[in-house]
């Protein structure tokens, strides 16, 4: 699409990056340029392999996006939020408890994050097929544009990773992508997700933690790296760490699926999202991802074929024959997620419950 027939989009004004001393995560830097050099790949899986195994993020760069692409996204990332009245929100609200989709509309205050205190972010999920259900009246101009934005996520992003990956598992490169389909019927989507201040009450109640600590259940999440600091991992010391924001790039992380397919070798990686530094308190944080799954109907068992998985072994919660359907997963995480009553786990600051008869933890 031509940028002079574009809709208008007011211009959304990030904050500037945070001046404060911050812990980082000290994570890889994939190039994805370098995938179109063959006697690259080998070396680009060898990176992420690593980078699954030691951290679980990983930033990529020169993914093909322009910085004044990646822009104009985060202007039409905001429209669902300031242009769209409180009361149209609700008519395009999701039904995650009841369908187990977060397509539309997480409105503010559906989760429960702690000690009574509910969530200060919405977030509009939109799939990849932007037919699929109707989108608020001023959304609707932008949707030719998104969905471009979900095939180039996929295919130029998501389908290059998955190749690395595969041939980390020493697997045919398409080994995965195969199973993450664009076509295919599935919840992959896109998402803009906007956090607002919170009052000092609900910090002081929530110890500063506006999304406690979880794993995605997806195959790999993509965030388009923002400046507001406020998204934590947990390393391997079990200490949190927070992440940079790099202009235009990428942040990629493992989640549950993934762990699922290598057996327990790339485990979904624990995050979190906290009160921003001080000189960034006043802006809202606003985000914009592509949460991917594999198709709805492959069942999540190890690809044991992998010679890699067959050396290190492979770890399961589950008999393959009781394994879930990504369907399953996703639709049982998403119904539960900030709505389930947690019990205290074994593990200091751990919550726990049950999902198609597996362990979930949350960390508080």
């Amino acid at each position: 699409m031509s940028s002079v027939n574009l809709p208008a989009a007011p211009h959304y004004n990030a904050a500037p990056p945070t001046k404060a001393k911050l812990d980082y995560a000290d994570l890889p830097i994939i190039d994805l340029a370098k995938m179109q050099i063959q006697e690259e790949r080998a070396r680009l899986a060898s990176q992420v392999r690593d980078a699954l195994l030691t951290h679980g993020f990983f930033y990529v760069v020169n993914h093909g996006y322009l910085q004044s692409q990646t822009d104009r996204m985060f202007d039409i990332a905001d429209i669902p939020f300031a242009g769209v009245s409180d009361e149209e929100k609700q008519v395009y609200a999701g039904t995650m408890k009841q369908s187990g989709s977060y397509q539309g509309y997480k409105l503010r205050q559906y989760w429960h994050i702690d000690n009574g205190i509910r969530d200060q972010l919405e977030h509009y999920n939109i799939n990849r097929d932007v037919t699929k259900r109707g989108h608020p009246e001023t959304v609707r101009p932008f949707l030719p544009e998104i969905r471009d934005f979900a095939r180039f996520n996929h295919f130029n992003v998501l389908h290059p990773i998955l190749r690395l990956i595969a041939l980390s598992l020493q697997l045919p490169e398409d080994a995965l992508v195969t199973i993450h389909n664009y076509d295919a019927v599935g919840e992959t989507y896109v998402r803009f997700m906007k956090y607002y201040a919170r009052s000092a009450e609900e910090e002081a109640k929530t110890k500063n933690v506006w999304l406690k600590g979880h794993t995605d259940f997806g195959s790999i999440t993509i965030l388009w790296s923002q400046p507001v600091a406020a998204l934590q991992i947990m390393s391997k010391d079990s200490k949190w760490r927070w992440i940079r924001h790099i202009e235009n790039a990428l942040v990629v992380n493992a989640g549950d699926a993934l762990d699922f397919l290598t057996g327990g070798y790339y485990k979904g990686t624990i995050h979190r999202v906290v009160q921003p530094p001080q000189d960034q308190q006043q802006y809202t944080r606003l985000g914009v991802f592509y949460f991917v799954m594999p198709d709805d109907n492959v069942k999540l068992i190890p690809v044991r074929e992998s010679p890699v998985l067959q050396r290190v072994g492979i770890n399961t919660c589950y008999e393959d024959s009781a394994a879930p359907t990504m369907e399953v997963w996703r639709k049982g995480r998403t119904s539960a997620y900030g709505q389930s009553e947690l019990k205290s786990g074994q593990e200091k600051g751990v919550q726990e419950e049950i999902i198609n008869g597996i362990l979930v933890k949350h960390w508080n």
